[in-house]
């Protein structure tokens, strides 16, 4: 139990590098959070600081994803962890997921910022890339598709956190992928309940 809270909150102290707090202070001597939507991510860092900026934080809290979710828990090791009643690679991949979640709880409650972050939404990207590149990447093709038709970064968020667990699904259960365990298909659900959440303002005004 000490090796998973180990690799937990080093994926905690992963996901709370404020990406976007850092490059509004090293860009414009401006803190993001006191401007725009207020929100400590990608989207208001392009909109307050330029591109440079929301550029830098945008890979670097999806960098945060990846790392949580498909470094650290490999270089803690998983050797002798418990299975909590699952087959080996099963039981890899829910703690994997965990350490993806530890890592969006520190970049939404980030440590290094005083607990203002952002909504989570590249860093969940990042942990859903590391889980499952393939399916990843279909979803950011289709969000970029609906960005550049719609220009509301919002609507593709939204559009991509639901189009997620929906390929989960129908890769395992039409095309019969086993490798996709039914733990990824509950996280993809949990997280497009949490951005949808996440969002519910933009919701309203888009409606």
């Amino acid at each position: 139990m000490g090796t998973v809270l180990l690799i937990l909150g080093l994926s905690y102290l992963v996901g709370s590098i404020p990406a976007s707090v850092w490059a509004g202070q090293l860009f414009e001597s401006v803190d993001v959070r006191e401007h725009g939507s207020g929100n400590a991510g990608a989207t208001n860092t392009f909109r307050v600081v330029g591109w440079k900026a929301g550029l830098v934080a945008m890979v670097v809290d999806l960098g945060k994803g990846v790392a949580a979710a498909g470094v650290v828990p490999f270089l803690v090791g998983m050797e002798g962890l418990p299975r909590w009643g699952l087959v080996p690679w099963e039981a890899q991949t829910v703690l994997c997921i965990a350490a993806g979640l530890a890592a969006v709880v520190g970049h939404i409650f980030p440590l290094w910022a005083g607990f203002r972050g952002g909504k989570g939404v590249n860093t969940s990207a990042g942990v859903l890339l590391a889980l499952t590149p393939q399916t990843m990447l279909m979803v950011l093709g289709l969000f970029l598709v609906v960005l550049l038709v719609s220009r509301y970064v919002s609507l593709a968020s939204m559009t991509a956190a639901i189009a997620f667990p929906s390929a989960v699904a129908v890769r395992r259960y039409l095309f019969g992928i086993d490798r996709l365990e039914p733990s990824l298909l509950f996280f993809g659900l949990f997280l497009c309940v949490a951005v949808l959440v996440a969002h519910r303002s933009n919701i309203q005004r888009l409606v």
